[in-house]
């Protein structure tokens, strides 16, 4: 059993904001990895996407995709199948939400509405998606490989995303603010997640109940870290740190990225001991 649990979100959190990198904490995924704390991916990126980050960093353990719509995890994870999930592809997997069919067609609808105010992910081009993101042309097919929501990039004015957003809300959807997209999809979010699968690691396993830190630098992890016994918000170099409800068990690290990851997973280690 292991002692915590460590959901962490990737862009700008665990991979630096501007080149994706995670060398900086590298050396410590191996140290967790050794010491039997699973490390869990809770992020919007899509599961095309997060698969071969996870072969980078050795990460054998379940993941979050697209802001919390659903988990994978790795068949045999746990001693049974969790009795909610459906076995794909080598995986068991809990969806929150809709297809991501559905929230392209609810989109459609509204472009009309808001002509020229947004960009649907799904319309874009690998080319854009590249210009936008900054990734190579593998990872940005890879983002376009959405199961389950939409990411949008809107380029109108702030009283009228606020409109989008609620013609959006009354049509059943869901929407987050990340880094550098909003993001589309039903009723879920990370912390929803995180509290579900925190609570086969309680259930399923033999032991203590361990604890849970969560890791995000974004509007869409403020659900995650309000949800984790401790949290650490990255300060991050595009905007300002997500404003959280809690003050007790949470720090704000002092660097960005890994580097600041590195540092708050550090200090949170100290109460393992």
């Amino acid at each position: 059993m292991p002692s915590a649990v460590i959901y962490t979100d990737m862009d700008g959190s665990l991979l630096d904001h501007f080149d994706y990198s995670h060398a900086a904490a590298d050396a410590l995924l191996q140290e967790l990895e050794q010491s039997g704390i699973p490390v869990v991916p809770c992020t919007s990126k899509t599961r095309a996407e997060l698969l071969p980050i996870r072969g980078e960093l050795n990460n054998q353990h379940p993941f979050i995709v697209e802001n919390g719509a659903a988990i994978f995890v790795p068949k045999g994870y746990f001693p049974q199948q969790p009795s909610d999930t459906d076995d794909h592809e080598g995986f068991w997997v809990k969806a929150f939400t809709r297809p991501h069919r559905h929230w392209v067609g609810l989109l459609e609808k509204l472009a009309h509405d808001f002509s020229n105010r947004f960009n649907s992910f799904s319309r874009l081009s690998t080319d854009e998606i590249m210009a936008l993101t900054g990734l190579e042309k593998t990872q940005a097919e890879q983002a376009a490989q959405r199961e389950y929501g939409e990411p949008v990039q809107w380029i109108g004015n702030d009283p009228e995303k606020q409109r989008f957003i609620q013609a959006l809300e009354t049509q059943g959807a869901r929407v987050l603010q990340g880094g550098r997209f909003l993001h589309v999809s039903g009723n879920c979010d990370k912390g929803s997640a995180l509290r579900w699968l925190h609570r086969q690691f309680t259930d399923r396993l033999d032991g203590p109940p361990p604890l849970s830190l969560a890791i995000g630098d974004s509007q869409n992890d403020i659900a995650m870290l309000e949800a984790a016994d401790h949290a650490l918000v990255i300060r991050s170099p595009a905007h300002p740190p997500p404003q959280l409800h809690r003050d007790n068990n949470t720090y704000l690290s002092k660097s960005t990225g890994p580097t600041g990851w590195n540092e708050g997973v550090r200090l949170f280690l100290q109460h393992l001991n």
